[in-house]
């Protein structure tokens, strides 16, 4: 563990799978708080290391988020697994809990998303807007509850706000997201609102070792802050 709200997941060589919790940043600017310090910090301390630890960081997770995310202590570690994000080659399958009841109870959500300019959100815009980018997932229903769907999801590429900006234009919006239009609230109600956490959570993660070639597959346990939404939650 890394301190109350943070463990790690998985650790071979240079590569460390970590659990975010949410309401986190995944990187900041100096004398911010974020996953990358308490990370480097904390393996400072573990390894007696006189400098300053190097932490790369090849994917994020949305601050509201949690779940898996993949990092990287050696810099051609770092490289070849921003390699295989680019490339498509890592599963991501998230959890999502979203209003309403979504159907089919499978499918394919395809759209094309941009990031509205200063601001830091996405929408979705025609196909032939300039700065189009398609966004293509993929869902099934794991359970069906009175506030809505909870939603198993693989994502196919890897945009902005994808799953919550996908969820919200077809009435789904992830439960806690009042950027989407959710008006449920979700975990604890913080001053700040930064702070606070959505139903959306990186389940799992999957990936080739950047030095033995091995997939390294990781589940991530959901935060106590999901509670009782769902059940059965392995």
């Amino acid at each position: 563990m890394l301190d109350d709200a943070i463990e790690i997941l998985d650790e071979q060589g240079p590569c460390l799978v970590v659990n975010k919790p949410p309401g986190l940043l995944t990187q900041a600017p100096p004398g911010i708080d974020s996953l990358e310090r308490r990370v480097k910090a904390f393996l400072e301390r573990r390894d007696a290391m006189a400098d300053e630890v190097y932490l790369g960081v090849p994917h994020r997770l949305d601050r509201p988020a949690s779940g898996a995310i993949v990092l990287a202590t050696h810099r051609r570690a770092a490289r070849r697994l921003a390699e295989q994000f680019e490339r498509r080659l890592v599963r991501k399958v998230y959890w999502a809990c979203v209003s309403g009841e979504v159907t089919p109870t499978e499918g394919t959500w395809r759209d094309f998303l941009r990031k509205v300019p200063d601001q830091p959100r996405a929408e979705v815009v025609p196909a032939d807007h300039p700065d189009a980018r398609e966004a293509v997932l993929h869902y099934r229903t794991l359970g069906r509850f009175a506030w809505g769907t909870w939603l198993e999801i693989v994502l196919e590429t890897g945009r902005m706000h994808q799953v919550r900006v996908q969820g919200a234009v077809r009435g789904h919006p992830v439960l806690g997201d009042a950027m989407y239009g959710s008006p449920v609230a979700f975990g604890p109600q913080h001053d700040d609102w930064r702070l606070r956490a959505i139903a959306l959570h990186a389940r799992e993660l999957t990936f080739r070792h950047p030095a033995t070639h091995r997939e390294v597959c990781v589940f991530a346990p959901l935060p106590n802050v999901w509670g009782d939404l769902v059940k059965n939650a392995g």
